[in-house]
């Protein structure tokens, strides 16, 4: 059989990849895997009760409503309004099988092959796969300092085929988060040039602060340019359920809601049931776990202050920590010796990155408290 040259030259999954690692290991120490970002705690009780009674619901079998179960689209909307002080009403959510579903309908709803976007430098790989399935170019921001990226510099990128900017905040892989006052430079600059500004907000509960990530939705007109992104496997540790939201203006839905019909038709109906529960009865236990992951943070950034085996802390944020290893292995072979000698399974800088900058993305908030200890001494296991 023949296979599109676009999806044989397109990168595997880079956790796939390291994950193939696994059974090279030589010791018999249980693997710290800092690669795929998973909560390391289930979701709230009243989650899973309410995911107990629906599963005996008959009804629940059945397809959603396309654009998400009214209550979940509510509660949501609810929420969002509560956390940024602007107006977001049910009618603006569309609820997806994921935040990555949801990227995936929006980009290729706004753009075909030949156009380019703006995008973060480095990238989510996800992002940067659909891209190139779709035969998008990713046009990299430049940054200043913090790896925050620049709107400014980013004006001489836009062409005619440019038709969206893309921020992801907090970051992945960074964890950086991009200062509500630069979004709002992005959005003008957005605007100006008539291009969505789509910002992927996944992490956006495990920032370093209370106040609003961005004060977007504060603009009545904020539906003609701004696609906000978003994940409940974070927010509710459910990652396995699958529900994301896109919330945006009524004619990026729509075009987005044709694409979603082909892929999916709907969120499972028992996912988002798990969120409303969550949304309705959860909030200060989304506000505990966010706790708890700063406090990870932080012990995650004392073990790594003193460069364990030469390890250097570039960035750290939300799950993330933004890692230079080394030495003058390429990030391949040093992912390999990682897992192999070192018993850690981090992912490579290079599935974010253009060229091999030396960096491994490690998802600390993956691990408890005694097992971020234990990865800064295999670390340290480097230079020996």
């Amino acid at each position: 059989m023949r296979f599109s040259p676009t999806i044989t030259d397109l990168m595997t999954s880079p956790i796939s990849a390291a994950h193939a690692l696994v059974h090279h290991r030589v010791n018999t120490r249980p693997l710290l895997d800092v690669s795929q970002a998973a909560p390391s705690y289930p979701p709230p009780q009243v989650v899973i009760d309410a995911i107990a009674a629906a599963a005996s619901d008959p009804s629940v079998a059945t397809y959603a409503p396309q654009p998400g179960l009214p209550a979940l689209r509510s509660a949501f909307a609810t929420d969002l309004s509560n956390a940024y002080g602007g107006e977001v009403v049910a009618d603006d959510v569309l609820i997806t099988a994921g935040c990555n579903q949801a990227f995936c309908i929006v980009a290729s709803a706004l753009a075909g092959p030949g156009d380019n976007m703006l995008v973060q430098d480095p990238f989510y790989f996800n992002h940067g796969m659909w891209l190139d399935v779709e035969e998008i170019e990713g046009r990299r921001i430049p940054n200043d300092d913090g790896l925050i990226p620049n709107a400014e510099a980013s004006a001489a990128l836009i062409d005619e085929r440019t038709t969206a900017i893309v921020l992801v905040s907090p970051g992945n892989p960074t964890g950086v988060s991009v200062p509500p006052e630069r979004i709002a430079e992005f959005a003008a600059l957005a605007k100006a040039n008539d291009l969505a500004l789509i910002i992927d907000e996944t992490y956006r509960s495990f920032r370093p602060t209370d106040a609003p990530a961005h004060t977007l939705f504060d603009d009545p007109a904020w539906r003609d340019t701004v696609i906000s992104l978003h994940s409940f496997s974070k927010d509710l540790a459910i990652p396995g359920y699958r529900v994301g939201a896109v919330v945006a203006g009524e004619p990026a839905r729509l075009e987005a809601l044709k694409i979603l019909d082909c892929v999916a038709i709907c969120a499972p109906p028992i996912g988002q049931i798990a969120c409303i529960a969550g949304l309705e009865h959860a909030t200060e236990w989304r506000r505990e776990q966010a706790e708890r992951v700063a406090i990870h943070q932080q012990r995650f950034e004392s073990v790594m202050a003193d460069r364990p085996g030469g390890f250097e802390l570039v960035a750290a944020g939300a799950y993330f920590g933004w890692v230079r290893y080394p030495g003058t292995l390429a990030t391949d072979d040093a992912l390999r010796k990682l897992v192999v000698d070192h018993d850690v399974l981090a992912i490579p800088g290079t599935a974010f990155t253009e060229e091999d900058e030396h960096m491994l993305r490690i998802s600390f908030a993956n691990l408890d408290a005694e097992q971020i200890d234990r990865l800064g001494e295999r670390l340290a296991e480097w230079s020996t």
